[in-house]
């Protein structure tokens, strides 16, 4: 007999409604799992863009979730114990927070939806990652702030799997691309077979995104971020994986699920191009169209940004979106952001 699945309410407040809205057997088994392990609601940190992603799993998964109300460390993990929650996921926070929550929520016996408690604080800690690495067997890179950085998110189940998606580039504070046009399809490869072992080494399960510096034509660890960093669509819209899902499965316990589409981002040829903007008005207007995608709270916050994700088959085709969907966005004239992307098609 399955356990009443608990709803928590947009205003924060649970209530048992499982017999009410009993579900009928899914064809996907690990919903059942999830269920099993007792996730009945889960607590989301943080709020606009931070959550979005962390929200929509969530829902995707058929898990009820509750916002945080602002609260934050010991505070959301007390909001999740009043509420009923049995886990929470720190959406988008930065690995401080993280390390705090999985803290609290170790204390308290709550699920924490990220790698473990350990791992978390040595990503906290530049040097000490860096060290776990060189005793991976991993080059290390330059932290000079002046050597170009690619960024490899990296899935990882309890059985020892792990996959390397596709590597993005921060080409401005509000500007990213993948994959890098600095890699060769050979350098690629490479890149993919180090964030794998390096993540391995460190046994890590569910989502982290591994940083190298290129310097010299060489590749070289810099540094490990946890769980979401606001940049997976670009490896989802690539491979047909969406991590934010892949990352609460994992963690669950449930085996690592390779993209719909082909291993992408790792081997000869180009895995497409895709492009995220983050747009600092939400009065602009988007008609879609393919390959375009925007990515907005559906409550209103103070937070003042939108995602704009496009895609395309390479380089020219994404840009020719890209130019006409900040056209429309800003009502013409394609802006800042149209020129940008032309530079780079």
């Amino acid at each position: 007999m399955k356990k009443p699945f608990h709803a928590i309410t947009a205003d924060g407040q649970g209530h048992a409604d499982g017999l009410a809205r009993q579900r009928q057997p899914s064809p996907a088994p690990f919903l059942d799992a999830l269920r099993q392990g007792g996730w009945r609601g889960v607590m989301l940190a943080g709020s606009g863009l931070a959550a979005l992603r962390a929200g929509q799993a969530c829902a995707e998964l058929e898990l009820a979730w509750c916002a945080s109300a602002g609260t934050s460390g010991d505070a959301l993990v007390e909001r999740a114990l009043r509420l009923g929650c049995d886990a929470v996921h720190p959406g988008e926070t930065a690995a401080k927070e993280q390390w705090l929550l999985a803290r609290g929520c170790a204390r308290a016996g709550l699920a924490f939806i990220g790698p473990r408690e350990s791992l978390i604080a040595a990503m906290c800690d530049d040097d000490a990652t860096r060290q776990l690495m060189r005793e991976a067997g991993l080059p290390l890179g330059e932290m000079s702030a002046q050597a170009p950085r690619v960024h490899l998110p990296v899935l990882a189940d309890c059985r020892g799997q792990a996959l390397a998606l596709v590597e993005h580039e921060l080409l401005g504070d509000d500007f990213a691309m993948a994959p890098s046009e600095r890699l060769t399809p050979e350098q690629r490869a490479y890149l993919g077979q180090l964030a794998v072992r390096g993540a391995l080494s460190l046994g890590l399960v569910g989502l982290a995104t591994l940083s190298f510096s290129l310097a010299d034509n060489r590749l070289g660890f810099v540094g490990m971020r946890p769980g979401l960093t606001g940049y997976e669509g670009l490896p989802e819209v690539l491979t047909g994986l969406d991590l934010a899902v892949e990352q609460i499965r994992l963690v669950a316990g449930e085996r690592l699920r390779r993209p719909r589409v082909g291993h992408m981002g790792h081997g000869p040829g180009r895995p497409g191009q895709a492009r995220l903007h983050l747009l600092s008005s939400l009065a602009g207007q988007l008609g879609g169209g393919p390959g375009v995608r925007l990515d907005r709270p559906c409550q209103p916050t103070a937070e003042t940004n939108v995602r704009l994700l496009i895609w395309g088959r390479d380089g020219a085709e994404a840009g020719r979106r890209e130019r006409r969907a900040l056209a429309e966005w800003e009502g013409g004239g394609g802006g800042a952001g149209g020129d940008a992307g032309a530079k780079n098609d």
